[in-house]
């Protein structure tokens, strides 16, 4: 089970991001997220409206889905 975070700032994504070997650039938050979830293997779906998602152990759950 992954570990949740609770609001990352975007410092912290892109520390995460560059652990991964993604090159942070000038993406945005939404890109880098969606980068990371590929790169974990995920789907890359954070705030694309999906509402009905599944996956209870995702660490960015909490940023995405607005209960």
């Amino acid at each position: 089970m992954k570990t949740k975070v609770s609001k990352m700032s975007l410092t912290d994504i892109k520390v995460k991001a560059n652990a991964l070997g993604i090159k942070t650039g000038k993406l945005a938050k939404k890109e880098l997220i969606h980068q990371i979830q590929s790169a974990e293997g995920f789907t890359p779906c954070f705030e694309t409206g999906k509402n009905d998602c599944k996956e209870m152990d995702c660490i960015w759950r909490e940023d995405c889905i607005k209960d």
